[in-house]
């Protein structure tokens, strides 16, 4: 037996609509039909998979997240930006440049959940409307292993590596 890959991602919430409609403005997704549990639940569409969104009372994580790729980098990092969604506290800097030219942007929803916004080549962007981007090697060091890493398993280096 081996996984298949993801179905959806689960997250808490206080307050179900301000959520969902943080979801689906800031980031485009999609509602759908959602299941019953007793509780007020919502499911979006996130592409092929699903976000289920839950309102409950629990404490949300700090450095958890989950991370999507989005059609529009700009777009993302400009609704981010114009509702103070940003976070530069769990990874110290809101916009990074990876060694492998990926970048990768924090925000958190309404509830204070963490996302991540990946993007696969920093050249297909301009630089001057994210000022907030720097390099991870600016203030993380990176040994041969970060170096070699990459957000994207379709890396021409990472092709021949498969989980086992």
């Amino acid at each position: 037996m081996k996984v298949t890959g993801f179905n959806h991602v689960s997250i808490g919430t206080k307050n179900l609509a301000e959520s969902v409609n943080f979801y689906e403005t800031v980031l485009g997704m999609q509602s759908i039909p959602s299941y019953n549990f007793g509780f007020k639940t919502k499911y979006l569409r996130c592409g092929d998979l699903q976000l289920h969104i839950f309102e409950l009372e629990d404490q949300v994580p700090f450095y958890q997240h989950f991370a999507v790729d989005v059609d529009d980098f700009h777009a993302a990092y400009d609704a981010a930006k114009a509702i103070g969604a940003l976070d530069s506290r769990a990874f110290r800097n809101p916009v990074n440049e990876l060694p492998d030219g990926c970048v990768q942007m924090y925000l958190r929803d309404p509830a204070g959940n963490l996302i991540e916004i990946d993007w696969p080549d920093v050249e297909t962007l301009d630089r001057s409307r994210i000022p907030e981007m720097k390099l991870l090697t600016e203030f993380a060091a990176q040994n041969e292993e970060g170096l070699a890493a990459s957000l994207y398993l379709d890396r021409p280096h990472l092709k021949t590596t498969r989980a086992r």
